[in-house]
């Protein structure tokens, strides 16, 4: 077992979002993926081995199992194809979310993902208005996601979260966005997941795959630029395209590996 921490979705070190990734000969239990996250106690921790010719990756909080990852995913293509020299240009990885493929582009990766999808519901919500202190422009949602349009990009960057308020609501993933008022990017926004252990994700590329849905609709055009407004920022180059998936863009920084000096 090898373990390393990356910044993802940035070029420098200590932006971006940090990820652990766990390398294993072979799986563990859940019980130990758990163990290994919360002793991390980073949002995310990959969890990635050889499986009949690809790789099989999880991805587990401190507290559980997740679907999809953006940043972790980023982070286990960058630490395989930088500290095992993997032989190809493409990652092929079997996860809970199907089969995704990460591969370079340039100085960067570009994930295929699946592409995000939400259903617009009446701007009506007084718990979300009171977390904003203001009226959404728009509410969309899924099973899981909320995501709320804001007036401007100044809302989004000068919230101050309050994440009971979040707690009580009966979505559980949430992203806050806006327009940018920067020409550099398209959109902007902030992602709270509170109930899952992370009051905010720093750079969040499962929410890019409902945002680029989102703005390629608002804005009439399939390739935008992202920036995630945490306190850490990133950036997310995305891309739709016509088979109902999205491409990811972007980089990451190796920040660590660790000495293991403990029993599997």
């Amino acid at each position: 077992m090898r373990i390393f921490t990356v910044d993802s979705f940035t070029n420098k070190a200590f932006k971006g979002n940090p990820a652990a990734v766990c390398v294993l000969e072979e799986g563990l239990s859940d019980a130990k993926y758990i163990d290994i996250a919360q002793e991390m106690n980073l949002s995310e921790t990959a969890f990635v081995y050889e499986e009949n010719g690809r790789y099989r990756l999880r991805w587990f909080t401190p507290t559980q199992e997740v679907d999809l990852c953006g940043h972790a995913t980023l982070a286990t293509a960058r630490i395989l194809f930088e500290k095992f020299n993997v032989s190809t240009d493409v990652l092929e990885f079997n996860t809970r979310s199907g089969l995704l493929t990460v591969k370079k582009k340039g100085n960067q990766l570009e994930m295929d993902f699946p592409l995000g999808k939400t259903q617009a519901i009446e701007p009506e919500d007084a718990l979300l208005e009171t977390f904003l202190r203001e009226k959404p422009l728009a509410i969309e949602t899924n099973d899981d996601w909320c995501l709320v349009e804001v007036n401007h990009s100044d809302t989004v960057r000068n919230l101050s979260p309050k994440f009971e308020l979040l707690l009580k609501h009966q979505k559980k993933k949430f992203i806050i966005t806006a327009k940018s008022s920067d020409v550099e990017y398209d959109f902007i926004s902030r992602v709270f997941v509170p109930d899952f252990g992370i009051d905010e994700d720093p750079v969040t590329g499962s929410a890019h795959c409902y945002l680029a849905n989102y703005w390629r609709g608002k804005l009439s055009k399939n390739t935008l630029i992202g920036y995630q407004a945490s306190k850490r920022g990133g950036m997310v180059a995305c891309e739709v395209l016509n088979n109902d998936r999205v491409l990811l863009r972007g980089d990451c920084v190796v920040m660590s590996e660790l000495l293991i000096e403990w029993n599997n």
